[in-house]
Protein backbone atom coordinates (compact mmCIF):
# COMPACT_ATOMS: atom_id res chain seq x y z
CA UNK A 1 0.00 0.00 0.00
CA UNK A 2 1.26 3.31 -1.07
CA UNK A 3 1.41 6.62 1.17
CA UNK A 4 -1.38 8.01 -1.02
CA UNK A 5 -3.45 5.18 -0.50
CA UNK A 6 -2.95 5.16 3.61
CA UNK A 7 -3.60 8.79 3.53
CA UNK A 8 -6.58 8.41 1.92
CA UNK A 9 -7.96 5.44 4.04
CA UNK A 10 -6.88 7.35 7.36
CA UNK A 11 -9.05 10.56 6.06
CA UNK A 12 -11.79 8.01 5.41
CA UNK A 13 -11.56 6.54 8.82
CA UNK A 14 -11.33 9.26 10.22
CA UNK A 15 -14.38 10.57 8.32
CA UNK A 16 -16.21 7.61 9.87
CA UNK A 17 -15.22 8.13 13.43
CA UNK A 18 -16.18 11.42 13.51
CA UNK A 19 -19.77 11.03 11.81
CA UNK A 20 -20.47 7.80 14.08
CA UNK A 21 -21.36 8.40 17.78
CA UNK A 22 -21.37 4.68 18.55
CA UNK A 23 -18.18 2.79 17.89
CA UNK A 24 -17.30 -1.09 18.77
CA UNK A 25 -13.89 -2.57 17.91
CA UNK A 26 -14.15 -6.39 17.95
CA UNK A 27 -12.12 -9.19 17.09
CA UNK A 28 -13.13 -11.61 14.06
CA UNK A 29 -9.79 -13.94 14.89
CA UNK A 30 -10.78 -17.73 13.75
CA UNK A 31 -14.13 -17.03 12.15
CA UNK A 32 -14.71 -19.50 8.95
CA UNK A 33 -15.95 -18.08 5.89
CA UNK A 34 -19.59 -19.14 6.60
CA UNK A 35 -19.36 -17.50 10.31
CA UNK A 36 -18.04 -14.20 8.65
CA UNK A 37 -20.93 -14.33 5.82
CA UNK A 38 -23.35 -14.88 8.56
CA UNK A 39 -22.04 -12.04 10.94
CA UNK A 40 -21.97 -9.60 7.86
CA UNK A 41 -25.69 -10.77 7.00
CA UNK A 42 -27.07 -10.32 11.11
CA UNK A 43 -25.21 -6.84 10.40
CA UNK A 44 -26.44 -5.81 7.16
CA UNK A 45 -30.49 -6.46 9.07
CA UNK A 46 -29.35 -4.88 12.09
CA UNK A 47 -28.11 -1.82 9.92
CA UNK A 48 -24.75 -2.22 11.44
CA UNK A 49 -21.86 -1.18 9.36
CA UNK A 50 -19.04 -3.78 9.72
CA UNK A 51 -15.59 -2.80 8.19
CA UNK A 52 -11.95 -4.39 8.62
CA UNK A 53 -9.26 -2.28 9.12
CA UNK A 54 -5.60 -2.41 9.90
CA UNK A 55 -4.51 -1.31 13.46
CA UNK A 56 -1.97 1.68 12.59
CA UNK A 57 -3.94 3.10 10.12
CA UNK A 58 -6.99 3.11 12.77
CA UNK A 59 -4.80 4.91 15.38
CA UNK A 60 -3.87 7.12 13.16
CA UNK A 61 -7.14 8.11 12.36
CA UNK A 62 -8.28 8.09 15.64
CA UNK A 63 -5.05 10.88 16.95
CA UNK A 64 -6.21 12.75 13.76
CA UNK A 65 -10.33 12.92 14.66
CA UNK A 66 -11.57 15.45 17.12
CA UNK A 67 -12.69 12.91 19.25
CA UNK A 68 -11.41 12.02 22.83
CA UNK A 69 -11.13 7.93 22.47
CA UNK A 70 -9.05 7.63 25.62
CA UNK A 71 -7.72 3.93 26.40
CA UNK A 72 -9.67 2.55 23.04
CA UNK A 73 -6.40 2.80 20.86
CA UNK A 74 -4.75 0.48 23.55
CA UNK A 75 -6.95 -2.45 22.53
CA UNK A 76 -5.84 -2.37 18.77
CA UNK A 77 -4.41 -5.45 18.39
CA UNK A 78 -4.02 -8.62 16.28
CA UNK A 79 -7.06 -8.42 14.07
CA UNK A 80 -9.58 -5.46 14.40
CA UNK A 81 -13.33 -4.93 12.82
CA UNK A 82 -14.97 -1.99 13.48
CA UNK A 83 -18.98 -1.61 13.99
CA UNK A 84 -20.59 1.61 13.50
CA UNK A 85 -24.40 1.75 14.71
CA UNK A 86 -26.99 4.61 15.49
CA UNK A 87 -28.46 2.46 18.29
CA UNK A 88 -26.21 1.95 21.21
CA UNK A 89 -27.22 -1.60 22.04
CA UNK A 90 -27.60 -2.96 18.83
CA UNK A 91 -23.70 -4.20 18.17
CA UNK A 92 -23.75 -5.79 21.38
CA UNK A 93 -27.32 -7.74 21.19
CA UNK A 94 -25.80 -8.89 18.04
CA UNK A 95 -22.45 -9.73 19.52
CA UNK A 96 -24.17 -11.11 22.53
CA UNK A 97 -26.31 -13.47 20.20
CA UNK A 98 -23.46 -14.33 17.72
CA UNK A 99 -21.40 -15.42 20.79
CA UNK A 100 -24.15 -18.24 21.48
CA UNK A 101 -23.15 -20.02 18.30
CA UNK A 102 -19.72 -19.00 17.78
CA UNK A 103 -17.45 -17.89 20.92
CA UNK A 104 -14.81 -16.73 18.17
CA UNK A 105 -16.33 -13.19 18.37
CA UNK A 106 -14.69 -11.19 20.79
CA UNK A 107 -15.11 -7.45 22.25
CA UNK A 108 -12.41 -5.00 22.60
CA UNK A 109 -13.97 -2.26 23.50
CA UNK A 110 -16.83 0.41 22.36
CA UNK A 111 -17.17 3.97 22.11
CA UNK A 112 -20.71 5.12 23.10
CA UNK A 113 -21.70 9.17 23.02
CA UNK A 114 -18.33 9.76 24.39
CA UNK A 115 -18.01 6.89 27.09
CA UNK A 116 -15.29 4.34 26.53
CA UNK A 117 -15.75 0.62 27.41
CA UNK A 118 -13.01 -1.77 27.00
CA UNK A 119 -12.77 -5.40 27.09
CA UNK A 120 -15.18 -8.52 26.63
CA UNK A 121 -16.40 -8.26 30.21
CA UNK A 122 -18.09 -5.15 29.64
CA UNK A 123 -20.81 -7.11 26.64
CA UNK A 124 -23.23 -7.12 29.31
CA UNK A 125 -23.21 -3.60 30.55
CA UNK A 126 -23.20 -2.65 26.62
CA UNK A 127 -26.23 -4.99 25.59
CA UNK A 128 -28.50 -3.81 28.90
CA UNK A 129 -27.80 0.44 27.62
CA UNK A 130 -31.32 1.50 26.97
CA UNK A 131 -31.82 3.02 23.24
CA UNK A 132 -33.11 6.46 23.08
CA UNK A 133 -36.46 5.52 21.87
CA UNK A 134 -36.54 2.99 25.09
CA UNK A 135 -35.65 6.05 27.56
CA UNK A 136 -38.89 7.96 25.69
CA UNK A 137 -41.18 5.59 25.90
CA UNK A 138 -40.05 5.35 29.70
CA UNK A 139 -40.47 9.15 30.38
CA UNK A 140 -43.66 9.39 28.52
CA UNK A 141 -44.81 6.17 30.59
CA UNK A 142 -43.35 8.04 34.08
CA UNK A 143 -45.66 11.16 32.71
CA UNK A 144 -48.74 9.56 31.68
CA UNK A 145 -48.87 7.73 35.27
CA UNK A 146 -50.04 10.32 37.93
CA UNK A 147 -52.68 11.55 35.34
CA UNK A 148 -53.78 8.13 35.05
CA UNK A 149 -54.15 7.81 38.14
CA UNK A 150 -56.04 10.88 38.83
CA UNK A 151 -58.59 10.36 36.27
CA UNK A 152 -58.96 6.90 37.46
CA UNK A 153 -59.58 7.90 40.80
CA UNK A 154 -62.30 10.59 39.45
CA UNK A 155 -63.94 7.98 37.49
CA UNK A 156 -64.55 5.56 40.58
CA UNK A 157 -65.69 8.14 42.71
CA UNK A 158 -68.22 9.42 40.21
CA UNK A 159 -69.32 5.96 40.09
CA UNK A 160 -69.82 5.44 43.64
CA UNK A 161 -71.35 8.74 44.02
CA UNK A 162 -73.92 8.19 41.35
CA UNK A 163 -74.74 4.32 42.73
CA UNK A 164 -75.34 5.81 46.30
CA UNK A 165 -77.78 8.67 44.79
CA UNK A 166 -79.00 6.08 42.08
CA UNK A 167 -79.81 3.81 45.70
CA UNK A 168 -81.26 6.70 47.52
CA UNK A 169 -83.47 8.14 45.35
CA UNK A 170 -84.93 4.29 44.86
CA UNK A 171 -86.14 4.31 48.40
Amino acid sequence: MTREEKSLVIENLTAQLTENNIIYVTDLTGLNAEETTNLRRACFKANIKLAVVKNSLLAKAMEASDKEFGDLPSVLKGNSTLMFSEVGNAPAKLIKEFRKKSDKLVLKGAFIEEAIFIGANQLEALSSIKSKEEVIGDIIGLLQSPAKNVISALKSGGGKLAGIIKTLSEK
